[in-house]
């Protein structure tokens, strides 16, 4: 059984679910009704007047393959633009049909949108290698040793970040299209600084790292929030922003955060999210969201001194554990994501009812799988989801 979820819960969702069935298969839903209430919804999920719960768990391009019985192959989709617009269409075909939307991106090749080339990043800057395994992108560990690590944060303070980033040719691009009014895109998004740290040095290495060589730890650190901060600069001066005009907030996905205890993630995590944070989300209106889809319960008391705007924690932990330690978070789960993916409808709708019998009170709640939606989250399932929230999730009843 579903984390918190009770018998009460199951019964319902079996009872709807087999009504499901009984209309061919697909749950009812009033779906122009469902999607203008959507829209208000998202707009502010704390809202007093909203109608209903918003739904995030909205079926993405990593869904076609199952959805469509397309062998899995990312590598080839992300590559050949004419396969990716046949495979698009013919998924949009199939999610007007079920969902009343078109979900994907349906440009024809040869008419994408005019793009500048691109930047290199922040494991670029630390030599780290973006390496395709196993249907995946894999950052590989840049150094092994403390003298390795040492000797690495040596040649990265050595950079001049901004010839580094930019590649030969940018200015022309830059002076292009920013005449056309196209600014280049802005970082704002980043691995969290465990993951990222854990990928560069390896999760074991980092922990002793922190435990025997603390000066060090400081040192890796503090040098990732000093580039991140210098990147962040460079790109926003290059798209024509000051300090006082740059867009604000910044998200991180720091899935590995989990395999710190909380005296060491006060110590090497929380730092480099409150400068980054300080820096670009200084309002209390400024997004500062994490994704962490691990069982990172245990640093839940640190993040809420972050005041964190936006979650997306993993499905061990409830919406109740959340809102309590960050009271105006908008909470993006609670769904296990393997629920979604395995179809496991029954489970679907029974855990939507534990989590808006939780956000009811407070709000705030956008209910959306507790981690990544994956290949085998299928369109009925998220009809499903649609349905439940009609017939359950309303907060005018």
């Amino acid at each position: 059984m579903s984390v918190h979820v009770t018998e009460k819960h199951l019964a319902a969702a079996g009872k709807f679910v087999a009504n499901a069935h009984a209309h061919g298969g697909l749950a009812p839903v009033d779906l122009d009704r469902f999607w203008a209430d959507q829209a208000r919804a998202i707009a502010d999920p704390f809202g007093a007047d909203i109608p209903q719960v918003p739904l995030g768990a909205i079926c993405n391009w990593e869904c076609i393959f199952d959805e469509l019985g397309v062998p899995q192959d990312w590598q080839r989709y992300e590559r050949d633009a004419a396969w990716r617009h046949e495979l698009g269409k013919a998924y949009n075909d199939r999610a007007e049909r079920t969902v009343g939307r078109r979900l994907l991106d349906e440009t024809p090749p040869g008419q994408a949108p005019l793009r500048y080339p691109p930047t290199k990043a922040l494991h670029d800057v630390f030599e780290m290698e973006n390496r395709y395994l196993d249907g995946s992108w894999w950052l590989m560990e840049a150094a092994h040793t403390p003298d390795a690590l040492r000797a690495l944060l040596d040649r990265v303070d050595a950079r001049d970040i901004r010839r580094f980033i930019l590649p030969p040719d940018w200015p022309e691009h830059r002076d292009r299209l920013m005449a056309r009014g196209i600014r280049p895109p802005l970082y704002r998004h980043q691995r969290g600084p465990v993951t990222f740290a854990t990928s560069l040095y390896g999760v074991e290495n980092l922990i002793f790292l922190l435990m025997d060589e603390p000066d060090l730890a400081a040192r890796l650190r503090d040098t990732i929030l000093r580039v991140m901060l210098e990147i962040a600069r460079v790109l926003d001066e290059e798209a024509g922003y000051t300090p006082e005009t740059a867009p604000r907030g910044f998200s991180f996905a720091d899935d590995n955060c989990a395999t710190l205890n909380v005296r060491m993630y006060e110590c090497f995590g929380y730092p480099v999210l409150r400068g980054v944070f300080d820096r670009y989300s200084p309002g209390t209106r400024d997004s500062r969201y994490q994704h962490s889809d691990s069982d990172m319960g245990h640093l839940l008391p640190v993040l809420a001194r972050l005041n964190l705007t936006g979650t997306n924690f993993g499905p061990k932990l409830t919406v109740t554990e959340i809102r309590r330690h960050l009271p105006r978070a908008v909470i993006h789960g609670q769904l296990a994501p393997f629920t979604f993916s395995r179809n496991e409808e029954v489970n679907i709708v029974a855990e939507f009812l534990r989590d808006f019998e939780m956000a009811r009170p407070e709000r705030g709640l956008v209910f959306a799988t507790a981690g990544s939606i994956n290949n085998g989250s299928r369109l009925t399932g998220m009809r499903l989801m649609m349905a439940a929230i009609q017939e359950f999730g309303r907060y005018d009843r």
